[in-house]
C-alpha cells in the first residue's frame, strides 16, 4: 500500500504506507493519518502531506523561529490553522510568551494529531488556548492586538483558500500591535500552478505591511522538497544587527531542541534563486 500526492499531472510523491490509523471526512475536508515505511506517522488534508513525524521539525522551526526572534518581546500570539500542535510547540519555547491562541477550523485535526502525531504538539501547555473557530473571520472581529501572527495553513484550496488574499492580511496588519510581525507558509517555487496564489499574497503583505520577504526551508515530503514561506512586520527587518543578536543568543538557549534552524539558517533563508525571485517580481 502506498500514499501518492500529485502536484502536476503524474508526478508527485510516492510513500510506503504499513497501515491507516485514522481517516474521516469532516464539514471542511478529508483528514487521514497513516504509518509509514520511513518517515513515521504522515499526517494528510484532502491528499496533500501536512507533516510526518521524521521532518515536520524543518517546516514548525522555520515558520515560527525567524518570526519570533526578530520581535523583541512578543508576548501575545496567534496561530491561525496549526492543528497538529507544532507551531504551539515551537512558539512556547520562547520565554517571553504568555498566551498563544491557536485558532484551527477543524476539531478533528488536533483530536488526529492528539492521538497519533502526540510528540508533535504541546497541547497541554498552560498557556495555549486552542479555539475551534474560523481563522479569517477570527483576525476580522479580534479586537486584542498580537505581537505575532503565524498563518499555519494548508494548500490555497478549500477552507484554506482565503489566506492567501488582500484583505486578510488586512485585517491581520490591523490585530498586530505596533511592533508586530507575522508569517505564513507561501508553497512551493517549483509547482507552477500555485505562483498565482504566491504573487497574490506576497502583493497583499506588500500593501499593508513596511517590510515583507520570503524566505525558504527545505522539506523533504512537501512538493519538490524546496519550500518558500513569507515574513511580513511594521518595521522590523529579519537581517537587522539587534535581530541577528536575538538569533544567535536563543538558539543557543534552546540548544539542542532544534534541529534544523540556526543564525546560518536563518542569514541565509532570506537568498532567493533567481527564478524564485521572479515568481514574485
Amino acid at each position: 500500500m502506498q500514499f501518492n500526492e500529485y502536484y502536476h499531472g503524474r508526478t508527485g510523491l510516492t510513500v510506503g504506507v504499513k497501515k491507516i490509523l485514522f481517516s474521516e471526512k469532516t464539514p471542511y475536508q478529508k483528514v487521514e493519518v497513516f504509518e509509514t515505511d520511513t518517515w513515521g506517522n504522515l499526517m494528510t488534508i484532502d491528499d496533500m502531506v501536512m507533516l510526518s513525524e521524521k521532518d515536520e521539525f524543518v517546516y514548525h522551526e522555520m515558520l515560527v523561529h525567524p518570526t519570533m526572534f526578530a520581535h523583541p518581546n512578543p508576548k501575545r500570539v496567534l496561530i491561525i490553522g496549526g492543528g497538529d500542535g507544532g507551531s504551539a510547540r515551537e512558539v512556547l519555547k520562547h520565554p517571553s510568551v504568555e498566551h498563544v491562541d491557536m485558532v484551527e477550523i477543524d476539531e478533528a485535526v488536533v483530536r488526529a494529531a492528539k492521538e497519533h502525531l502526540p510528540e508533535v504538539g504541546d497541547f497541554e501547555n498552560p498557556k495555549l488556548t486552542v479555539l475551534y473557530e474560523d481563522g479569517i473571520r477570527f483576525v476580522e472581529q479580534v479586537e486584542e492586538k498580537y505581537d505575532v501572527i503565524i498563518i499555519d495553513g494548508s494548500d490555497p484550496v478549500g477552507p484554506a483558500v482565503d489566506l492567501f488574499s488582500d484583505s486578510f492580511y488586512k485585517n491581520c496588519s490591523r490585530a498586530l500591535s505596533e511592533n508586530g510581525i507575522l508569517s505564513a507558509q507561501t508553497e512551493s517555487p517549483w509547482v507552477a500552478s500555485y505562483h498565482p496564489a504566491i504573487k497574490q499574497l506576497f502583493k497583499a503583505l506588500e500593501s499593508w505591511f513596511k517590510v515583507s520577504s520570503m524566505y525558504l526551508a527545505f522539506i523533504p515530503l512537501y512538493p519538490a522538497g524546496m519550500w518558500s514561506l513569507a515574513y511580513a512586520s511594521k518595521g522590523i527587518d529579519p537581517q537587522d544587527p539587534e535581530v541577528l543578536e536575538r538569533v544567535e543568543k536563543g538558539t543557543k538557549n534552546m540548544a539542542p531542541s532544534l534541529k534544523y534552524y540556526n543564525t546560518d539558517i536563518h542569514k541565509g533563508a532570506f537568498a532567493l534563486p533567481q527564478f524564485v525571485r521572479d515568481i514574485i517580481s
